[in-house]
């Protein structure tokens, strides 16, 4: 029986410190993955993230090019070519469907803009289109979860998926810069609007969109008003996420975005509840161990 129950006790304390280490690794691999936060301009530097300045110049610089007919899948993975959508103007969104917070923000105030001017400009004059950039893991069954959960249903707005392989010709041809971080990518805030001839005719930015900023171009576009003149990137700084920071350009400072943080901070709580939770259940079990191995002698002390 003493053989026994060391077995036990050593089984016992192989699954305890499996699962302390599990919640050890967890929280490590959260107080890692949090991405270092900017103080000053100087963050669009950082190896990290995006140089802000030169992502907005190369976004400004696509202004006037003839995007490619490159193919694509919708969300039931039929096969979709761009030049399908020529004919009215046409808005683009880049999302990544694994982000939780800025895309789903961006997305839902495209979604708002584009409702609240129902009235001045319709929505049947022109068509929207978000396209997945993380491949392979923005599938088309990925995306239409995305938009189910955003709760998008416009007859004309679709969620495309590009093939790993066309995923750099098809963001460069749209001046679209993203970069891989710890906290997933950094990418610049952009609704890009196509004439009706598949040409980028403006960039519009901000996490934050609203009628007048997408009503504006489109009404400009439908009365044929020409190209506009490129936009000074001092006006445009700081619409470019970097990492869990905004640039706030009253400060000429980065604020934290907090509700990354809260939501990371949420994790290590977790973690550290599960260890708590091993701690308690190991000390039970130490103890039960022990009453019982006192039970077993006060009946057979022969044993």
């Amino acid at each position: 029986m003493s053989t026994t129950l060391n077995a036990t006790r050593s089984s016992a304390r192989w699954r305890f410190w499996k699962g302390l280490g599990a919640c050890v690794s967890a929280c490590v691999a959260l107080a890692f993955s949090i991405p270092v936060l900017a103080t000053d301009s100087d963050a669009s530097k950082t190896t990290l993230g995006l140089d802000q300045s030169a992502a907005l110049r190369t976004s400004q610089t696509a202004v006037g090019t003839q995007i490619s007919d490159f193919t694509l899948l919708d969300r039931e993975g039929r096969a979709v070519r761009l030049s399908q959508y020529r004919g009215k103007p046409l808005l683009v969104s880049f999302i990544y469907t694994g982000c939780f917070q800025v895309c789903p923000l961006t997305t839902r105030s495209l979604q708002s803009a584009i409702e609240a001017g129902r009235e001045v400009f319709g929505t049947r004059q022109f068509n929207v289109v978000s396209i997945g950039f993380n491949q392979p893991a923005d599938s088309p069954q990925a995306l239409k979860a995305f938009a189910l959960q955003n709760h998008i249903d416009q007859s004309n707005w679709e969620f495309l998926s590009p093939h790993a392989s066309i995923v750099e010709p098809l963001t460069r041809e749209f001046g679209f810069s993203y970069k891989s971080t710890p906290a997933g990518f950094d990418h610049v805030l952009q609704v890009t609007l196509l004439d009706a001839q598949g040409r980028i005719y403006r960039q519009i930015y901000g996490e934050e969109l609203d009628a007048d900023s997408l009503g504006e171009p489109i009404k400009q576009l439908l009365n044929n008003a020409p190209v506009p003149q490129q936009l000074s990137l001092d006006g445009l700084i700081n619409r470019v996420r970097i990492l869990c920071t905004v640039y706030d350009p009253k400060t000429g400072k980065y604020r934290v975005q907090y509700g990354l943080l809260i939501e990371v901070a949420g994790g290590i709580t977790f973690a550290l509840a599960m260890i708590w939770f091993f701690l308690a259940e190991w000390r039970t079990q130490r103890r039960a161990r022990r009453t019982r191995s006192l039970r077993t002698d006060a009946t057979h002390p022969s044993l």
